[in-house]
Formats: C-alpha cells, structure tokens, sequence
C-alpha cells in the first residue's frame, strides 16, 4: 500500500480484539487523517511471523521479545509507547500435582514445556523464576513446540523440540514434562500453578517493578515514521482514546495498559535484561534504542 506524502491514508493495521483496542477496530475512535484496513485476527500471535518475516503492516501490536529480535535483525519497524496487552505472569506456569508435588526450587534437571522458547510469556516466567526464586535457568530442558518468529534465530542448547505429534497439555499430565507455560488459564482442572499464591505474588511483583510484565506493544514502520511523522502522532492518539472508550475487565487491567516512553521504561528494562541473560539477543540494547525520535516523544 502506497502512502501518500500529504494528507489523509490508510494504514495496513493488525491487532487484536481486545477491550482497549475495541473503539478502534470498529470505528468508534475515528480520525480525519488516518484510517485502517484490518485483517480479520483470532490470535493476534498467529500473524507476528508476516510482521517480522514479510512486514506485512504499516501498524501492527508485536510480541515484545520478538520485536527485541525483530531490533537486532534490523526488521524494517520501531516501536511505539504504547501497550497493547500487559497481564501479570506468575500464574502462567503450571504443573500436575498428580504426579507429585512440585516448586520452583525443584525445577533444576526438569523438564518445562514453553510454546516456543522465544514466547514473550515463556520469557517473563523464565525471568521471575530466576531473579525471585533461584532457579538456575540453564539446569532445565526447554521442550518446545513451534518455531521462532524470526527466521534467523536459533535456539540455544537448553532448548529441545518436542515430536510434532506431541501436545503441551498432554505431555505434562502424562508426566513426559514436569511443568509447562500454559498461558492465561490453566487448560485442565488437573493442574496447578507452580508459584504458590500466583495472583498475589503477581500484584507484589508489579509494585515493585513500576506495573504488570509487557506482552505486546505496538509498531509502526520505519519508513512510515520518517515520510509522515503526523500520521504516526494520529496512530498513537486513536489508541490512547480506543483505550480510553474501553471497560477494562478489571483494576488491574485497567492500569496495566500503559502509554507514553516513561510509564513503559521499566518494564522494558527489566525484559531486555531477561531476553539477554537467556541468550533471546545477542547485545544489550538502551531503551532509547528501541525508539526513535518521533516514537520516544509521544505522550498520552
């Protein structure tokens, strides 16, 4: 899609339906300047591989570890202070208690199964484990079951893939694995979380680290950014207000969607530090970095 120099555009745009992004999907947020041709999304994660791989979106929302990796591969996108999705994760690793019991401090010579080792969640969890429970990352075996999103990237050797006939769920009540990322809910009555008191160690850990671990964020493409830094204001503005026009589930929703460089500066932070000590990049990157000057001076 050609954009034109001057006046109004539409942008190639995928997110996800979320509440925060509702007003904007159906036109309730509207702009003179700017409108949107979106895909119709399910899963919003399912379309990440044509956003790093094809830049397939002028404005998509993106992983955050994938958009880390999109950085170091020089993928054609800059950020935007803006949070798609944000949601506390100590409730999103799990066990079977049915084959015994089973805590962080047990996880050393286990195996844990993680979608895909490079899973922003899997990340987050790796990280949590680490820092406030001891856990020694590199004494564990990733079983994972789908690939990167960025071609370029390979596992590190901690990392094993599962048989594509195998299933997350039914490796760990079969007690092939020990413990398993399994995302927002737990998929089977059977299981349990792994971190005792998940919710409320959740809360603790977003007081204390400035707000609840960062999903997805939102991307605009660099070329769009420096041609027509005036659309990209707009795109910017039209979240803030989707978000505003939304009815967040609950309180801790509804704080949790950030906008604007220092509201999201620590949590970025903190993932750029974990995404380099389990070898997700290859440097360390300033969080400056991963904005450029338009994008770094959007404020809500």
């Amino acid at each position: 899609m050609t954009i034109p120099p001057t006046g109004p555009v539409t942008l190639n745009a995928m997110f996800g339906n979320y509440w925060n992004t509702q007003a904007l999907k159906t036109g309730d947020v509207k702009s003179p300047l700017v409108s949107f041709d979106f895909p119709e999304v399910k899963t919003a994660n399912l379309f990440f591989k044509a956003v790093v791989r094809e830049a397939r979106f002028d404005v998509s929302e993106l992983a955050i570890v994938t958009y880390l990796q999109a950085k170091a591969y020089d993928k054609p996108y800059v950020l935007m202070p803006a949070l798609i999705v944000s949601r506390g994760q100590h409730h999103t690793i799990a066990y079977n208690p049915e084959r015994g019991s089973l805590t962080p401090r047990d996880l050393a010579g286990k195996r844990v199964g993680v979608r895909a080792y490079t899973q922003t969640t899997g990340a987050w969890v790796r990280g949590i484990l680490a820092d406030d429970y001891g856990v020694d990352l590199d004494k564990i075996t990733w079983i994972t079951f789908e690939d990167p999103h960025l071609a370029e990237y390979a596992d590190p050797a901690v990392v094993q893939k599962a048989p594509d006939s195998k299933n997350l769920v039914q490796m760990l009540l079969d007690g092939e694995i020990d413990a398993a990322v399994v995302g927002e809910s737990l998929p089977d009555p059977r299981l349990k979380y792994l971190i005792p008191d998940a919710d409320a160690a959740g809360r603790q850990w977003a007081a204390k680290h400035g707000g609840t671990p960062i999903n997805h964020m939102a991307v605009v493409r660099k070329s769009l950014v420096q041609s027509r830094p005036d659309v990209v204001k707009e795109v910017f503005r039209l979240l803030v207000e989707s978000r505003k026009a939304g009815k967040p589930p609950n309180d801790e929703q509804a704080g949790a969607i950030r906008f604007g460089f220092e509201a999201v500066r620590p949590s970025l932070e903190l993932i750029i530090d974990y995404s380099v000590k389990q070898k997700l990049i290859p440097k360390r990157f300033s969080v400056e970095e991963l904005f450029d000057n338009t994008t770094r001076a959007l404020k809500p």
